[in-house]
């Protein structure tokens, strides 16, 4: 069942063209099969034992960095790691001090994550690299591509790190985080080769940034039921993620009357049941609201043992400022009553807070047209998932390129893409950012 907001979905044909077919540039000569065996190969990077799992910072990740580097200068391009530990593959153009053109995603996933996620970005902006290198062209601006460090929330927490450091949203607090074994996020980036002593060094500079274009599977299953090739993204949902701690006291779990317990996983139950049912209540056809409680950290973890103490991860996802805004103060008003019930305690703090964010109507044109020139059938719609884009819209004009997945699965080892609709995003990819190399050069001189 769909359910992201009506209203945000016109018909799955308009388009909008930038420019007419005839000044379109010709396509670029793209490889199939090199862009399957990279997105193969990337995704072999993976722990045995949970595929498909690369988490940041891990050796699987560390291994993966490191074939990509080489795929990179394989594709022509001069390679950096910036401060926050991004890695960025650049190609020049040929109108000095022009802004740079960007596309890329992220090479990490969540645990048992799945083959597309972050890494069809990446390996889609290198082909496109590597099709203007073997073809021996040159746009006016430089291309860069890059793999953008740790899209998926970290062990500390943070998600969104390399881009959130580029668009210079990344706190001290953020860097300061620490995981449960007291690695801080700062430390971690030093490790994989980052500087965070010079994170504002990874900043981007206002205007060195031409347009952001990110390929990226749908993680839902709209384009699929509907049988279209592209998805055209109009917004990225605000997320605003919390850690919540239920504070209660450790007793033994035999001796310990019911009605004298002060049970912390209790409570953090009742405040989980909660959160469910707000959010089904407040998401509406033109509201779209998620909320979800994905990690428990239960202390002292035995099993003779009444918890003492409950940290958590509430994540709430909407397109409504208001709900972001609310939502988690609200949750633990309503459930003070049941805290005092179970004996117990909650405070929330935010890790992250991510705003709603529209795309660029200029890149969202250039897509469709694209995907018009090409052939596929496509159609504007938002996006559910959180995405290192929305962190670049902040700095640059933004737009997302989405292509059908198996069932709208994702986050899960099921999912999938067939290589012909992998092929069709790319080739979307490369005609929007031919397009907006055209047209940004034309206002530029104008």
């Amino acid at each position: 069942m769909n359910t992201y907001p009506t209203t945000a979905l016109p018909d799955a044909t308009a388009t909008r063209p930038a420019q007419s077919l005839q000044d379109a540039p010709s396509a670029l000569p793209l490889n199939p099969d090199r862009l399957w065996r990279r997105l193969e190969a990337l995704s072999c990077f993976t722990r045995p034992d949970l595929p498909w799992t690369r988490r940041a910072f891990s050796p699987e990740f560390t291994a993966a960095r490191a074939w990509l580097r080489d795929e990179f200068a394989s594709a022509g391009l001069a390679l950096r790691l910036d401060a926050a530990g991004n890695l960025i593959g650049r190609r020049e153009g040929h109108v000095p001090g022009a802004p740079a053109l960007v596309s890329g995603s992220h090479s990490d996933t969540v645990l048992q994550g799945g083959r597309f996620d972050g890494i069809l970005g990446v390996v889609a902006a290198l082909e496109v690299a590597n099709a203007l290198n073997d073809a021996g062209h040159t746009w006016h601006h430089p291309l860069e591509v890059v793999d953008f460090l740790a899209e998926e929330p970290t062990d500390q927490g943070v998600s969104c790190v390399g881009s959130r450091a580029q668009a210079g949203t990344l706190e001290l607090s953020m860097l300061l985080a620490t995981d449960v074994h007291g690695e801080t996020l700062a430390q971690a980036i030093e490790r994989i080769g980052g500087a965070p002593e010079h994170i504002v060094t990874a900043q981007r500079e206002p205007g060195s940034v031409a347009a952001f274009v990110e390929l990226h599977i749908e993680q839902g299953p709209v384009l699929e039921q509907e049988g279209l090739a592209i998805g055209t993204v109009t917004h990225i949902v605000g997320i605003h993620r919390v850690e919540i701690t239920v504070t209660g006291r450790p007793d033994h779990a035999g001796t310990t009357p019911m009605y004298l317990r002060h049970d912390a996983l209790a409570g953090a139950a009742a405040i989980i049941t909660r959160a469910r049912h707000r959010a089904r209540a407040l998401n509406q056809t033109d509201r779209y609201v998620v909320a979800t409680v994905g990690r428990l950290a239960v202390e002292p973890n035995a099993t003779n043992t009444v918890p003492g103490r409950v940290r958590m991860s509430l994540e709430v996802r909407s397109d409504d400022p208001q709900v972001l805004r609310t939502f988690v103060d609200e949750l633990l008003q309503g459930a003070a009553a049941e805290m005092q019930r179970c004996r117990v305690s909650a405070a929330a703090r935010t890790l992250t807070l991510t705003q709603p964010t529209r795309a660029d109507e200029r890149v969202v044109a250039a897509i469709e047209q694209a995907a018009h020139r090409h052939g596929h059938a496509q159609r504007r719609m938002p996006s559910g998932a959180g995405h290192d884009a929305a962190q670049l819209a902040r700095i640059a004009p933004m737009g997302m390129v989405f292509i059908p997945c198996r069932s709208g699965r994702s986050h899960c080892a099921e999912e999938w893409s067939e290589p012909a609709q992998v092929l069709a995003g790319t080739q979307v990819l490369a005609a929007t950012l031919q397009t907006l190399d055209q047209e940004l050069a034309g206002s530029q001189a104008a």
